[in-house]
């Protein structure tokens, strides 16, 4: 790299070729100056070695494990200067953000690339993500979005100094990864209107959303939601030295009034009315960054949930956390920051109540729960693993009342008649309301259908090596009774495909049954093990992704 890049509390050395004279030690002057944020640091402690005949010194050099992080001045005398990068160390003790298992660490912020569960909590759905954190320009982009949070842009020595904190940095990255309040990166957008911008679908990776944000004067990169912006925020914390996480909560509550109560309203055909801001997701994405909390009584370091997605405002901003996830499981709702709207996402209850035509409105029996297996990747594996038990306790299944006999209908749901209205995300809402007319009490009961999609299947041909050229095959059926048209696949892997995706049309139509299949070329540039995201679109099967782990020698 061109620039140098250290962590906080590790050594590092510089060496000094001096013009004239030489270096003598007791008799020789070095003044040294650091500064970050306009502000003069004077914790850096510095060893000074001379090399006969002393035209050559070396500087040994170690920051505090709690200095700022960020960009750094280091001035010699009156004329040398040294600019370098300082991150967070998650490998050193003293360091706040200090992890003792190397496995963790190795895929908590060295993993290029990991999995984001989408779906329902019926049929989750594992989503390969490129967080490309040491792709080229990455780490330019991640100082950027501090340098332009509107906190530094007010004071860049408060900011500075705050630095030093996770606890602060994570809170801007909540705030900066979206728009709504400053010059932050993505926009959301929950309608399938993308005009100006692309599906948050197509989005494979962090690594384009990054560059684009920070090539294009800061101007926020369009569209995102949920999973995009904590997959974003996973990158950039990675970026920095904060080891973090994506995680997924199914039936995840939005509580727009902080009464910890889901309110929702439905028409009498089971239809939802929107008489209510209060929402619940199929799923939700956020991410933890793992820290120590000395601003809480002890037990409370660890996992931080962490929020970037504009749902509510905190402090008058739209960011949510970092709150820890042992004071959600205790309900401690006082805690810092944002205890009582997490707590909600994973705990609310949920009051559902029938609309009818006369204006009247009553209280019905519904069967919802939220906060149903919190999911995240395993440590060193692509197995799910389930988190629910850090966020909550045990809690037994609220049965819905039902009649006796039961009675099942079936229902047959052709191709021909949901294809139009199908939305990008492969979701069927079926609501079934039940009224009894002798008690007049009204049963409800909903369920997410998630269609599912044909398997990407990837073929690497040859043996791979670093730095010769590859080639993957990539096949998919199309599943459909009807061809498939203006079809495409594309790739992307960190240290794959050098920070780039590579597309490949195909010209054919893809009749029904048949297979789409294509050739693609990249170069690996690292050894090591590595994931190859690949993405299908076209005009009827919209956004397939799959991947495949590629080990290099």
């Amino acid at each position: 790299v061109e620039q140098l890049i250290v962590r906080r509390g590790q050594p590092f050395t510089i060496n000094l070729h001096l013009r004239s004279g030489g270096y003598k030690p007791g008799g020789s002057a070095l003044n040294l100056t650091v500064e970050t944020g306009n502000c003069v640091f004077t914790g850096l402690l510095a060893d000074i070695n001379s090399v006969p005949p002393g035209y050559m010194v070396s500087l040994s050099i170690c920051s505090p494990p709690d200095a700022p992080i960020g960009r750094w001045r280091l001035t010699l005398g009156q004329g040398g200067l040294v600019e370098f990068v300082l991150l967070y160390n998650p490998w050193c003790t003293g360091d706040v953000v200090y992890m003792d298992s190397e496995e963790k660490l190795t895929e908590y912020v060295l993993a290029q690339d990991g999995i984001i569960y989408r779906g329902s909590w019926k049929y989750l759905i594992p989503t390969p993500w490129n967080f490309g954190q040491f792709e080229d320009g990455i780490l330019e982009a991640c100082l950027r979005i501090l340098e332009m949070n509107p906190k530094c842009l007010r004071n860049p020595g408060k900011d500075a100094s705050g630095r030093k904190n996770p606890i602060y940095v994570s809170r801007v990255l909540s705030a900066m990864v979206n728009c709504n309040d400053d010059k932050g990166v993505l926009l959301g957008r929950w309608t399938n209107d993308y005009d100006g911008g692309v599906s948050p679908l197509s989005w494979k990776g962090s690594v384009e959303i990054l560059r684009n944000w920070d090539t294009n004067a800061c101007q926020p990169v369009r569209f995102g939601q949920c999973w995009v912006f904590a997959a974003v925020a996973c990158s950039v914390s990675r970026a920095l030295g904060i080891p973090c996480r994506v995680v997924t909560n199914y039936n995840s509550a939005h509580d727009t009034n902080s009464n910890l109560v889901i309110e929702r309203y439905v028409d009498e055909n089971g239809q939802l009315v929107q008489k209510s801001r209060d929402m619940i997701w199929n799923y939700h994405c956020w991410v933890e960054n793992w820290m120590t909390r000395p601003d809480l009584k002890p037990g409370y370091d660890g996992w931080q949930a962490m929020d970037p997605t504009p749902q509510e405002k905190s402090e008058g901003v739209y960011c949510c956390g970092p709150i820890p996830l042992k004071a959600i499981k205790e309900g401690e709702l006082t805690y810092k920051y944002d205890a009582p709207f997490v707590f909600a996402e994973v705990n609310a209850d949920v009051h559902t109540f029938m609309k009818r035509k006369d204006g009247s409105t009553e209280k019905i029996i519904s069967s919802v729960q939220v906060g149903l297996k919190i999911s995240t990747k395993s440590v060193g594996s692509d197995r799910r693993e389930d988190i629910t038990h850090l966020y909550k306790y045990p809690e037994g299944r609220e049965l819905p009342k039902c009649l006796s006999p039961e009675k099942r209908v079936p229902l047959r749901m052709n191709y021909s008649k949901y294809a139009e209205n199908l939305t990008e995300d492969n979701l069927i809402r079926l609501a079934a309301l039940l009224l009894d007319y002798g008690t007049r009490e009204a049963y409800l009961a909903v369920r997410n259908i998630v269609l599912e999609n044909p398997e990407i299947k990837v073929r690497i041909l040859g043996e791979p090596k670093e730095n010769r050229k590859l080639v993957a095959e990539i096949t998919l059926q199309n599943p459909l009774p009807v061809p498939l048209q203006n079809c495409c696949f594309t790739v992307e892997g960190s240290n794959l495909t050098g920070g780039q995706i590579i597309t490949e049309k195909l010209n054919s139509t893809v009749e029904p049954g048949q297979d789409a299949k294509v050739k693609i070329y990249f170069t690996p540039t690292h050894s090591g093990q590595r994931k190859l995201v690949v993405d299908f679109d076209s005009n009827k099967l919209c956004h397939v992704k799959g991947y495949r782990n590629v080990i290099i020698g």
